[in-house]
């Protein structure tokens, strides 16, 4: 694989972290929880308050990368960079995304996450919150 489809195949499973996912072992095993941990190298995962088919749950249950046939997300990913893409047409060249952190900063000053406008004040960020809310009503 090259690295870059390498780097973008781990940035798609990093945004599936701390989110609900669904994994299927190869022994056709199913568990359901949200992905807390994940070792790059092994795909071994970590899923914390895990549940699985009869209902018994884990508060976290470790799975080794070998036995993991399958895992995905039960709820859409946040999309950081299409919102940014959307604020990037009202601020231009005034937005920066930061995928690791979660961040999208606006004007060096107003930090919006996905849960929204998490730092900053006055009119531009009133229209950052307007840009949030109406991406989000949109289905985000």
């Amino acid at each position: 694989m090259s690295s870059m489809a390498a780097r973008r195949f781990f940035e798609e499973i990093a945004t599936l972290l701390d989110k609900h996912v669904v994994v299927i072992t190869t022994s056709e095993k199913r568990y359901e929880g949200n992905l807390s941990g994940l070792d790059p190298e092994s795909l071994s995962i970590c899923l914390s308050d895990a549940k699985d088919e009869q209902g018994k749950v884990f508060p976290k249950i470790f799975l080794n990368g070998n036995i993991v046939a399958q895992f995905f997300a039960v709820e859409k990913p946040f999309d950081l960079k299409k919102l940014a893409e959307r604020l990037e047409r009202v601020f231009p060249r005034l937005v920066k995304v930061y995928e690791d952190a979660g961040i999208i900063l606006v004007m060096d000053k107003i930090r919006v996450t996905q849960d929204g406008v998490i730092e900053g004040t006055g009119p531009a960020a009133e229209r950052v919150k307007k840009v949030y809310e109406e991406f989000i009503r949109e289905g985000g």
